[in-house]
């Protein structure tokens, strides 16, 4: 039986892979199996990490949100307890930016939350 080459369509697809790999290190860059290989685990770290992205940032705010408050005299907890008893809706990322950036206003979003 005669050996099948893949013609054009298989000469479309190597210089696909060898697009995307491009810039990778030594063979991951150079040879089609070698590079299929290293995109296919490229791709699948850019699909875990779009998740874990998500949970680092909210890590990051949380922290700089306990930061803030603890120079107001409050732990994160008991500042997120006191704005849910004051009815006060902000996300963390909207309290983390008046944290670091506006640190009046994130006082007095404290101040009323804890006067409620």
């Amino acid at each position: 039986m005669a050996r099948v080459k893949g013609g054009p369509r298989g000469y479309q697809r190597h210089k696909k892979v060898l697009k995307m790999t491009k810039g990778q290190y030594g063979t991951r860059s150079k040879l089609f199996r070698r590079a299929n290989e290293a995109m296919l685990k490229s791709l699948w770290y850019a699909y875990r990490d779009r998740r874990n992205r998500k949970r680092d940032l909210r890590r990051l705010w949380i922290t700089r949100i306990n930061a803030g408050a603890r120079l107001n005299g409050v732990s994160y907890s008991q500042l997120i307890h006191l704005m849910r008893k004051a009815n006060i809706t902000i996300n963390r990322k909207m309290m983390a930016d008046l944290a670091v950036r506006d640190p009046k206003t994130f006082s007095a979003i404290i101040a009323k939350a804890k006067a409620a």
